[in-house]
This record gives structure tokens, C-alpha cells and sequence, in this order.
């Protein structure tokens, strides 16, 4: 009879007090719009078409044009593929995890590696560390970066609290950081005189960067809130912050400036229906206690968002079968919508004429 009583009291000692390293914060998120409306369901990503990386690689996160219209991803492994051509080709082994891609008006490929901060590469044995920490404190999480013309690097660290070097990766990092939602997410700029510093704190897994055209704004995904906000940089605004897209039917990832005005923004995975344990963080601890088969992870459905300065819904374009995977960017580079992932083998890409 006894051990009829011990079992389940230590169960629920286990489900009570077991140390993880999980500590959430109480939000009340608002109800998700769901696919309807401006983000009605569609299948326009059934015209992608996957272009696989070489054996054993995955997760071709972002791309970056250079000028001279070479274009160019990444791998989990660490390694640049040039991708323009029919078939990805090796360009050199950066190691880390490489995340944020971006051209600089130097021609040089910018990075921004989770593992090490914000990178610099200018062919084979060239790469270079520009910035691995801010006010003596390491850049644990940086995830997008944007260059403007003067050669100033705008980053986002997606959060001080949890490393995904040392956590198993940026997928279950982030997974841990927004389940907890803690606030320890900023976007810093990089000048080109070497000097770092924060210019907006407070997110909850910042995300993806891009500048406006003139320079004046720069808008961040939160992804732990499903919003995207627009942080002024110039004029009598510049250091003011508000909503630019709020209440977003998935959770934002990379945003990519197209260079006319308008702007991609991929959705790594629709709002999930464990939202709504946000508001009670003892519960949402016991979950994190019975392991990853319980605990939340991304849906695959896939779901690119093309919208312009003023934040008007230009198109959607939906994998709902999440063929693709985990979509983490798009951006339309040498005549085709390219559409990159999270974890997948491939990315894709697709002729513009096949693009609603």
C-alpha cells in the first residue's frame, strides 16, 4: 500500500520542484488571426521547387546577392554554398553555425554566427571576426544583420540568457527562450570604426533585421510575440520604437529588404495552441519537466509575407503541407523567389512568373 502512496507524491515532487533551466514569464498573448483574410490559406509554394544540399547537410537558413550577382547560403555544418547555379557549390568551411546573411557595400559577405557574433568574408580564408562582444559582455545569440551604405552593421542578438552553442543548437534555444519569454533580446549596431553598442532592448527573441530604403528605419521580428516592430534611426523620431505589424498569424523569422520598398518575412511556424498556457508560468514549467515529447515545437507550415513601408499585406504565399519545411527567408534574387529553411536538406526557389 505504501508504494501506491510514494509513486504519485513523487511524481508530483518531480512536477513541482525538478530544477530546469526553464524560468517562465507570465503573458497574455492576444488570440491568433489564424489564416483568413490578408493571410488566407493558399498553395502558392507548390511551384518551389527544392534544390538539394550535397549529402548529409541541412538547414540552409538565409541568402545574401552580392553585387556581382553570386549568391550565397549556409549549412547547420558551417559550411557556404554558392547557389545560383544548378546545384549548390562548396565555397569555403566557415564552421559555427552561421545563421544572418547579408551583402556589404564593400562587396564583402557579412554573417552574423550564433556561435561567435558578426563575421566578415571576402572569398576562401578570408573570414574574420568583426564583433564577439558588446560592453564586455559576449554576444551569446546573434541571429540577422542588415548593412547599411556607410558600412554599419545592425544585428539582432536573439537572447543573453540561453547559448545555443552550449544549449544543442539555435532550434531548441529558441524553442526554450520563447517558452519562457524572457526579454533579454536587443538589436545593437557594429560602426564601421569597430564600436558596438545595444540601440533597442526588451524583445522577446529578436529576430530578423532589414533596412528601409533611406536609411531612416529599421524593422525586427519578435518572434516570441508574433510581431514585427519599426525602430527609427534618423529625423525627429530616431530612437523611438512602436508596433509596425502586430498580432501575426505565425511566429516572424528572417525579414529580407528587397530594394524596392517592399519586404519579405517568413514564418518559421503558425501560432501554436500551447499559447494558451502563456498566462500560468508554474504550468508551463511542469511541461517543460515531462520532456521534449510534451513540450512545443514548430508546425510545419510553411508561409512567406511580401508587405511594403507602410505595412500594407502585398501577397502570402503558403506551404500548408509543409513540403518545404521550417521557411525561415525569402527574398527574389536573380529573377526567382528564393525560399530558405530551418532544418530541411534544401532550400527552394521558384521563376517569377510562377509567383502569384
Amino acid at each position: 500500500m505504501r508504494i501506491l502512496f510514494v509513486l504519485p507524491a513523487a511524481a508530483l515532487a518531480y512536477l513541482l520542484f525538478w530544477p530546469v533551466p526553464v524560468d517562465p514569464v507570465a503573458y497574455d498573448p492576444p488570440a491568433a488571426p489564424g489564416f483568413t483574410g490578408a493571410y488566407a490559406a493558399n498553395r502558392a509554394l507548390d511551384a518551389a521547387e527544392p534544390v538539394r544540399l550535397p549529402e548529409g547537410e541541412t538547414g540552409p537558413e538565409d541568402l545574401a546577392e552580392l553585387p556581382d550577382g553570386r549568391i550565397y547560403t549556409t549549412s547547420l555544418a558551417g559550411n557556404l554554398y554558392r547557389i545560383d547555379g544548378p546545384a549548390p557549390v562548396l565555397e569555403d568551411r566557415l564552421g559555427g553555425r552561421p545563421l544572418g546573411l547579408r551583402a556589404g557595400p564593400d562587396g564583402a559577405l557579412y554573417i552574423a554566427d550564433s556561435f561567435r557574433g558578426i563575421l566578415r568574408w571576402s572569398g576562401p580564408g578570408t573570414l574574420q571576426v568583426l564583433a564577439g562582444s558588446i560592453g564586455g559582455a559576449p554576444i551569446v545569440y546573434a541571429n540577422q544583420l542588415d548593412v547599411a551604405r556607410d558600412g554599419t552593421v545592425y544585428f539582432s542578438n536573439s537572447s543573453d540568457r540561453f547559448d545555443p552553442e552550449l544549449l544543442g543548437g539555435t532550434k531548441p534555444t529558441s524553442i526554450l527562450t520563447i517558452w519562457e519569454q524572457s526579454d533579454t533580446g536587443y538589436v545593437a549596431r557594429l560602426r564601421p570604426d569597430g564600436t558596438v553598442e545595444k540601440i533597442a532592448e526588451g524583445f522577446v527573441y529578436t529576430n530578423g533585421l532589414a533596412l528601409s530604403p533611406d536609411e531612416d528605419f529599421l524593422l525586427i521580428s519578435e518572434t516570441g510575440r508574433a510581431r514585427v516592430h519599426r525602430l527609427w534611426l534618423k529625423g525627429g523620431r530616431a530612437g523611438e520604437r512602436e508596433v509596425f505589424l502586430g498580432n501575426l498569424p505565425g511566429y516572424p523569422d528572417n525579414l529580407e529588404a528587397q530594394g524596392d520598398g517592399s519586404y519579405w518575412l517568413a514564418f518559421a511556424s503558425p501560432r501554436v495552441p500551447s499559447e494558451k498556457l502563456m498566462p500560468y508560468p508554474a504550468l508551463r514549467k511542469a511541461v517543460w519537466r515531462l520532456g521534449p515529447m510534451v513540450r512545443p515545437a514548430p508546425v510545419r507550415r510553411g508561409m512567406l509575407m511580401q508587405f511594403d513601408g507602410q505595412g500594407r499585406i502585398l501577397r502570402t504565399l503558403q506551404d500548408p503541407d509543409g513540403r518545404l519545411g521550417i521557411t525561415t527567408g525569402g527574398r527574389v534574387a536573380d529573377g526567382q523567389l528564393y525560399v530558405m529553411t530551418l532544418d530541411s536538406p534544401w532550400f527552394a526557389r521558384m521563376p517569377l512568373a510562377a509567383r502569384p
